[in-house]
């Protein structure tokens, strides 16, 4: 008696693995170019680009301490009753003493604040509607803007940048509305999302917070990108 098994073998694994890596450099290199482009249009060079990326990549890893806040949070744990024999565990919410270190990102928050810099020094003239554009932005990023226990403040993706793209062609729809939007967009971001929040920082439960966050190409400074591209294509 004999039984017949069919055997799967996955071939082209070697093949896919090469696609894969392939498609991975594509995307690198398609976001370098755009972001490129993007820094091109506010007035920075391509050496002065690069720069600016490695410090990025490089200060991503970086979190400087600013300070310690203390605050009450709410803590639940549990207490046990015996009724009959069984024993029974019933919630209990207290409030509890808690101290979060709040960091600053150099990648993803002292970067982008040193560029806005540079670019408001640059474009002095553009101050007013710098001031606007960042002071809504950051209004509206802050409405945005919802606390999540344990994790930090998230905002959607994509509205950010696209509500500092249209303010700033708004106010100042003319040359200059790129400076305007990348200002407004990481500042906002920024202000509206990190800054806007510490005060009740202690409640997410964290025992340390970075301004700007840990990533790479965190929210603060691809908002600001994403506004430049979006005013170019308009």
């Amino acid at each position: 008696m004999s039984s017949n098994y069919t055997v799967y073998r996955q071939h082209g694994s070697f093949l896919f693995v090469v696609l894969a890596t392939l498609l991975v450099l594509i995307l690198i290199f398609l976001f370098v170019g755009v972001t490129e482009a993007a820094f091109q249009r506010i007035g920075f060079s391509r050496a002065e680009f690069a720069i600016i990326l490695v410090l990025t990549f490089f200060g991503s890893f970086v979190n400087l301490p600013v300070t310690r806040e203390t605050g009450d949070a709410p803590v639940t744990g549990y207490r046990e009753v015996r009724i009959y024999g069984l024993t029974y565990r019933i919630p209990v919410t207290a409030r509890a003493r808690v101290s979060t270190l709040v960091t600053i990102n150099a990648g993803g928050a002292l970067i982008p604040i040193l560029v806005s810099a540079y670019l408001l020094i640059t474009h002095f003239f553009l101050a007013g509607y710098i001031l606007i554009g960042t002071l809504v932005s950051s209004v509206l990023v802050h409405l945005m803007a919802k606390k999540v226990k344990g994790q930090g403040i998230e905002t959607p993706a994509l509205l950010p940048p696209i509500a500092a793209a249209i303010i700033s062609l708004l106010i100042h729809p003319a040359a200059g509305v790129a400076v305007i939007a990348y200002i407004s967009g990481s500042m906002g971001a920024l202000i509206g999302a990190d800054l806007s929040n510490l005060s009740s920082i202690t409640d997410l439960g964290a025992p340390v917070v970075s301004i700007g966050g840990a990533g790479t190409f965190d929210g603060v400074f691809l908002t600001g990108i994403i506004a430049v591209i979006i005013v170019s294509l308009i």
